[in-house]
């Protein structure tokens, strides 16, 4: 999915549910998967941090990008990651999200996509 006409940008935000919860308390793994998909989109990372909120918590986390960033925030004892991802330029948020949806594997998602910097008139 590429930005909207005029916009500088998308950004999806992605509510996931019925993820495994060894999953959700894995900050090294969920750093290698953002940033894997952020390469599947064709984004240049530029860095990224972790936090792990201790033995069985969630994590937070962001992986900068030339083109914006992608972040999650997990809550393992409700199954539940929030994802945010915005791209602009010639990176496609779309396929960072599949790569993200394949691998977490969630049983439900919201998911809304929204063109920024589009000018109002």
């Amino acid at each position: 999915m590429s930005a909207a006409a005029g916009a500088v940008g998308s950004h999806i935000l992605a509510d996931l549910h019925g993820i495994s919860k060894r999953l959700l308390q894995s900050g090294v793994e969920l750093e290698a998967l953002l940033r894997r998909a952020a390469e599947t989109a064709g984004a240049t990372v530029l860095g990224s941090h972790f936090h792990s909120f201790g033995t069985a918590q969630g994590i937070t986390g962001v992986v900068l990008l030339a083109e914006s960033h992608i972040s999650i925030h997990t809550w393992p004892e409700s199954d539940f990651a929030a994802v945010d991802i915005f791209m602009c330029g010639s990176a496609n948020p779309q396929r960072a999200l599949d790569a993200l949806l394949e691998a977490l594997a969630p049983t439900q998602q919201h998911v809304e996509i929204i063109a920024r910097g589009c000018a109002t008139k």
